[in-house]
């Protein structure tokens, strides 16, 4: 008999009837993600809103896309409640399904912060490398940003887009009155944005700060082509410009009022390093600014969902891609602000602080030199 079955108090019981529960409703949850995911990767979303009403034949057809795939996903997505079902008791050929306009927000409407598809695509991202981070577990060392492949990228991508376009100038930076005012005056800002990505962070501060001229800089090439093809779309070349250049290089030192770094000194092998070239950066009066992961000070189990959702992603990404470049300082999701203050501290910054800027996923920090 397996020796984990045993005689077990009335309390331990009810805790194993719990997690049984929570398991399943999580296979439930899981499923549910990779059909979203197959929705909005083959179309089936776009569609239904232009049909407005449809049969499994008609969408298949709009799609173009096997009927039979398409009868059994229109089915599952009713069941889930996801789609609205017309006419329950039809056949199956002759059902209709419709997307409801809430659904719709979330399932297909990029520029509203209900947006979740990029979150789902993170998600089959962070599944497609479970065998890989597998192997780090067993054998130490990283897996790289690259391996995560366009779900992950683009996901972050398209995820933190409406963030920094709708928050960035109306709400963050104008909570750094300094910051906010420097930006707007002349001669125009320089601005250095340190780990861009796929660039919306600095289309967003070209976009608030008509006058700023914007440098962004990315290790990892896809994500520069893909900047550079999101300013050319906004029209903002003349202005934003990206590159793998090393931010440390000499030539750039003491060239620019703004630094910033959203989201990316977790994953950074050497952050320390990162952050003295950062310093570096800043000419007289500058300033360095610092998005990352909003969570406690100090570890507590059970968390809250945020906490939960940070090491949801650290061992399974953040861990994995800052461990590739050894030495590594292992840093992983969850950086706590002490974490950051030592990281600060040791590349030469006097002090740094918390600043009151509204998010509930990120931390601003401004580490003064």
């Amino acid at each position: 008999m397996d020796s984990v079955i045993q005689d077990i108090s009335q309390e331990e019981s009810q805790r194993r009837d719990a997690l049984v529960g929570r398991l399943f409703q999580s296979v439930l949850e899981a499923q549910d993600l990779f059909h979203i995911y197959l929705g909005s990767q083959l179309g089936l979303y776009d569609a239904l809103r232009m049909q407005g009403i449809a049969t499994s034949a008609e969408l298949a057809e709009v799609a173009q896309l096997s009927e039979r795939y398409v009868r059994e996903w229109l089915e599952q997505q009713a069941v889930s409640g996801l789609l609205n079902v017309e006419d329950v008791g039809a056949d199956a050929y002759s059902r209709r399904y419709r997307l409801s306009s809430g659904h719709a927000e979330v399932l297909l409407s990029q520029e509203s912060l209900n947006y979740a598809i990029p979150l789902v695509r993170m998600m089959v991202s962070l599944a497609s490398q479970l065998p890989a981070d597998a192997h780090a577990f067993r054998h130490g060392g990283g897996v790289p940003y690259s391996a995560y492949g366009a779900d992950m990228r683009e996901g972050l991508a398209t995820g933190n887009r409406v963030f920094f376009l709708n928050l960035l100038g109306s709400s963050w930076f104008p909570a750094i009155p300094d910051v906010h005012a420097r930006l707007q005056d002349d001669p125009p800002a320089r601005v250095a944005d340190v780990g861009c990505g796929s660039g919306w962070s600095s289309i967003a501060i070209a976009r608030a700060y008509p006058n700023v001229q914007v440098e962004g800089f990315d290790i990892d090439e896809p994500s520069v082509a893909l900047a550079q093809a999101n300013a050319a779309a906004e029209g903002l070349m003349d202005r934003v410009s990206f590159s793998t250049r090393d931010a440390a290089d000499p030539a750039l030192e003491g060239t620019f009022d703004l630094v910033v770094a959203f989201e990316c000194v977790h994953d950074m092998a050497r952050p320390v390093e990162a952050l003295r070239a950062m310093r570096s950066l800043i000419a007289e009066g500058g300033a360095v600014i610092i998005a990352d992961e909003r969570v406690g000070d100090t570890f507590t189990a059970p968390g809250d969902d945020v906490e939960r959702y940070m090491y949801g992603f650290s061992a399974l990404h953040c861990l994995p891609v800052g461990m590739v470049d050894l030495p590594s300082v292992e840093t992983g999701t969850v950086m706590r602000p002490q974490t950051l203050r030592g990281y600060a501290t040791d590349a030469g910054f006097s002090a740094v602080e918390i600043l009151p800027v509204p998010f509930d996923f990120w931390y601003f920090y401004r580490l003064v030199p």
